[in-house]
């Protein structure tokens, strides 16, 4: 009797870590062809994290392509999060990550429902950083509310910066993995899709409902997916968060230059140069793949990489995995075909600073007047909103829209939605709308986490909206559920958007920003 007290006592006062095996209950555990791995229980929920889903990808394996992981003896521990891809930590950023990045960072997690059916709905997220920043590490991308609505969530990681995206003469001379350079973190996301489709069922999920979703990068992402060859039959539907759609990449080829845009070859060898290492042979890239992962990552990162367009390409039109901007590739039906919801909030990234608005209107050459009365019809619009208006539309809100237009004209479901919801205490600070990023915790149902004592009860509401629309379209393929406003799907003929209001609403109808859209969609034409 003594010693059953004993170890009760001891299972009260001492840390899980100092407790015995035989103290200790094991948590829930899956067999997979590289081994056992064995998560944790929290009330209704199993998490499995730091699963690696490929080699680790340092020394001769550094701008390879993702290569299998080793298999292990016994049982692997999976209960807490792997590093974040190696990166340069920026103050600001609303996601940031809670452990140290490093370059052995190619692991994936999973959350599901305990006890699970079998076949549940797979939801894959793909996280934003604008490719140089992120990590599956922020609270805010737990995956729990989505298990706890019987899906099984996976969430990756990729490389970035230098790392995902680099070209180099002797890597394209080398060509070890037969065609496949440049983009590597693409590269990375297609290997964790394979992993999702050899082992998901293995955790209740069904290879055969996946959904991929992103935001920003993470959007980005999806439309690459969407066109890469590679990745066709890895998914069955996709959600595309603030990721643009028009232009996808830079006019940056692998090895070709330009007058306005070096190759992706003569930056990577100007960072050589940068740092010491001369040439373009075997051995200038051996002294490459020999520096600390710190050199590499450098000083880059969401603040910094505008100024490092002499040493760092960013996506690469590798000729494979990205051949052309998502405009060109929708139109040709040269993409993989599935339902899509796709859409930008309302406040979203934007990047004009003009002199006047003599000066901003400018930028639509023999289109002036039209956008002027969409933009600004009273003419005493302040220049800001106005400037902020124009700048998104161009990068995302037209983007979205033309997203959805094309694969709808192509014969595909699509949705669109604006998020215009803005987080209680956060209204002061947003004052043109919902800014980048914002629906983040209400897509997750994670606005506890984020705004702590600060959320109230209409910030709930919110989450509970539009979480369920998620959930819906990744169970069935059609967002629409009991309770929930009509989301009709969107043609030319239309328009129809979600609206996610200011006042936790979800409204359906015809897009009220369609003149601006319409402008935005001229002057993008004629150039």
């Amino acid at each position: 009797m003594k010693s059953v007290f004993a170890s009760v006592l001891a299972a009260v006062l001492l840390p899980s870590a100092a407790l015995p095996s035989a103290v200790l209950a094991a948590g829930p555990q899956v067999v997979l062809p590289q081994g056992t791995v064995e998560g944790i229980t929290q009330y209704t929920v199993d998490s499995f994290k730091g699963i690696p889903y490929a080699a680790p990808p340092v020394g001769a394996l550094r701008w390879r392509a993702p290569q299998a992981p080793a298999p292990w003896q016994g049982v692997r521990v999976a209960d807490r999060f792997a590093p974040d891809c190696m990166q340069v930590p920026v103050a600001w950023d609303d996601a940031p990550s809670t452990v140290k990045p490093a370059e052995d960072c190619l692991y994936l997690n999973v959350w599901r429902p305990a006890a699970p059916a079998k076949k549940l709905p797979v939801m894959v997220w793909i996280h934003g950083g604008g490719f140089v920043n992120g990590g599956t590490s922020p609270e805010i991308y737990d995956g729990a509310e989505f298990a706890k609505d019987g899906v099984v969530f996976v969430s990756i990681n990729y490389r970035l910066g230098r790392f995902g995206f680099f070209a180099f003469p002797a890597l394209s001379h080398e060509d070890a993995d037969h065609g496949l350079l440049g983009d590597y973190a693409f590269m990375d996301q297609i290997a964790a899709l394979k992993w999702v489709q050899a082992n998901i069922a293995a955790f209740g999920g069904d290879p055969g409902n996946v959904t991929i979703f992103g935001e920003s990068a993470g959007g980005a992402s999806v439309h690459a997916l969407l066109m890469a060859p590679d990745a066709k039959g890895l998914f069955a539907r996709a959600i595309i968060q603030s990721g643009g759609g028009r232009s996808l990449l830079p006019p940056r080829d692998i090895r070709t230059d330009r007058p306005d845009a070096p190759s992706a070859e003569t930056l990577g060898v100007n960072f050589a140069r940068k740092n010491g290492i001369a040439g373009a042979d075997a051995k200038a890239l051996a002294a490459l793949r020999a520096l600390p992962a710190d050199a590499v990552a450098g000083e880059l990162n969401m603040a910094t990489s505008g100024d490092q367009k002499d040493i760092y390409s960013g996506m690469i039109a590798d000729g494979r995995l990205v051949r052309e901007t998502p405009d060109r590739a929708y139109a040709a039906g040269r993409y993989t075909h599935v339902p899509v919801m796709v859409g930008a909030n309302s406040a979203d990234i934007s990047n004009i600073n003009a002199a006047g608005k003599d000066a901003l209107f400018d930028r639509f050459g023999p289109l002036a007047a039209q956008a002027r009365a969409a933009y600004d019809p009273s003419g005493d619009a302040p220049l800001e909103a106005v400037q902020y208006a124009v700048g998104m539309d161009g990068l995302m809100s037209e983007p979205a829209r033309l997203t959805a237009a094309t694969l709808s004209a192509q014969g595909g479901t699509t949705y669109e939605y604006r998020f215009g919801y803005t987080a209680s205490g956060k209204r002061a600070n947003a004052p043109f709308g919902a800014p980048h990023a914002s629906e983040l915790p209400f897509v997750f149902a994670r606005v506890a986490q984020r705004y702590g004592e600060d959320a109230t009860a209409d910030d709930h509401a919110e989450a509970r909206l539009m979480h369920a629309y998620w959930v819906n379209f990744a169970k069935t393929g059609n967002p629409n559920g009991a309770g929930l406003t009509d989301w009709p799907a969107y043609t030319r003929t239309n328009d129809v958007i979600l609206i996610f209001t200011p006042d936790v609403k979800a409204v359906a109808g015809p897009d009220p920003w369609k003149a601006r859209l319409d402008v935005t969609a001229a002057n993008a034409d004629r150039r």
